[in-house]
């Protein structure tokens, strides 16, 4: 199992190119299912997640093909879905990632039918899929949950309705908007979820054919079509590498130019830092970032439903507050257990006091490197983050989740003049 070496206390300088979306392109592969066209996607990051779901839709029948790169080295993904073969997703490839739950409402929409093992991912806290399930019934189809399956049939197709989530549910939102294009008549989506990701996977959509109103706000209303059609589309930047470099800058006290993004996919982000000393700016192609001060300010953060802070990006920012002056609470709303990395950043130094779902941080005026465990995709960039501003060296064990939501993380930074390297097993 690979693990990173970083020794840390090097500002980075330089150029971090941004990639595209990881949580907008899986939503918009899943989406291929619904037309027998192709649907060509630009930008995709090359990613264990993408892989992932790639490896799921071949198994349903997708014929995928990547094509030449384009513009500034970008991938582009070719997806035909022209003759589905199996409406059945195995828990062998969804048990990987979570997201491999985005086929059952294509498959259902599409094909009638679906069997979708539960799913997987991340150990960050039970994140349930009845939303899924409830929106589904609330279409016209017939759902069970049977063996680790859930089943979903709708010989006569879906039917639009109003449906109202009791909670917003990014996944939810994705699978029933995408259902729903194929669905007879009217669909109401009240308290859906608003993030760019979910903008951009409806924006795809309508260039498909769908009838999609209120595109980028909580009510979304959709009348079905009988059929889409193939297009081109390029993902958005990833708001969370964005971030998540972002942090890394701040935390090392460098200046790093992020190209390939833009500043109002991460404003709330960047308002949260500015309190803490971090300057972001906005240029031509993306954004500069550099520290005002020799030492950050401790900020209060709360995660919240975007447009709010990132749960994603509360991870990293913690590592951040580590190293400020004054204390810091940060408060989790999403997901319980998301705190797993409070361990692993204590034996580097960091003075950290968990009370349920928030956690106290005194800032501490230096980090040192330690061996530490990576636990989840966000918790292990986060160590990453400490370890650039730690003294001394930082090995980081369990690598393998970085691989699912960051792409050429080693080669980016040391570009940037840090010293981090990949050892194989046993080095």
């Amino acid at each position: 199992m690979d693990k990173i070496c970083i020794r840390g206390g090097v500002p980075l300088e330089g150029v971090i190119p941004i990639g595209g979306a990881k949580n907008a392109a899986l939503p918009l592969m899943a989406a291929s299912l619904l037309t027998a066209e192709t649907l060509t996607l630009r930008n995709v990051p090359a990613l264990a997640d993408i892989a992932s779901m790639a490896n799921l839709l071949v198994q349903h029948g997708v014929e995928l093909t990547r094509g030449a790169e384009g513009e500034d080295g970008e991938h582009i993904l070719e997806l035909s879905a022209g003759h589905i073969t199996s409406s059945t997703a195995p828990y062998d490839l969804v048990r990987k990632m979570r997201a491999s739950v985005l086929v059952l409402g294509p498959l259902v929409a599409r094909c009638g039918r679906a069997r979708v093992s539960l799913p997987g991912g991340c150990a960050i806290g039970p994140r349930p899929i009845d939303l899924h399930v409830k929106g589904l019934q609330r279409l016209g189809a017939e759902v069970e949950l049977r063996g680790g399956y859930i089943e979903a049939r709708a010989p006569r197709g879906l039917r639009g309705a109003e449906i109202a989530f009791p909670a917003v549910s990014v996944g939810a939102t994705e699978n029933l908007l995408m259902a729903a294009t194929l669905a007879e008549g009217e669909t109401l989506l009240i308290n859906a979820a608003r993030e760019p990701e979910i903008t951009d996977l409806a924006e795809c959509l309508t260039a498909m054919g769908a009838r999609i109103d209120g595109i980028g706000s909580d009510r979304l209303r959709i009348v079905g079509v009988p059929l889409l059609h193939g297009v081109a589309h390029s993902i958005i930047p990833d708001r969370i590498e964005t971030g998540t470099y972002i942090m890394a800058a701040a935390a090392t006290g460098g200046e790093v130019t992020l190209t390939n993004t833009r500043l109002n996919l991460v404003a709330t982000v960047a308002r949260t830092l500015e309190g803490a000393g971090v300057e972001v700016s906005e240029t031509a192609d993306g954004l500069v970032v550099r520290r005002r001060a020799e030492r950050l300010e401790g900020v209060d953060v709360m995660t919240e439903p975007y447009p709010g802070f990132p749960t994603d990006l509360q991870a990293q920012v913690m590592a951040l507050m580590t190293i400020a002056n004054g204390a810091s609470m940060i408060t989790e709303t999403i997901f319980e257990n998301r705190f797993m990395h409070v361990p692993e950043l204590a034996r580097m130094g960091a003075n950290i006091n968990v009370h349920g779902a928030s956690a106290l941080v005194r800032g501490v005026p230096q980090l040192t490197g330690a061996p530490v465990m990576a636990t989840d995709l966000r918790a292990s960039v986060s160590l990453v983050v400490a370890g650039l501003a730690a003294a001394g060296q930082t090995v980081i064990n369990r690598v393998y989740h970085l691989d699912r939501g960051y792409e050429r993380l080693e080669a980016k930074l040391a570009r940037c003049k840090a010293r981090i390297e990949r050892l194989q097993d046993g080095a």
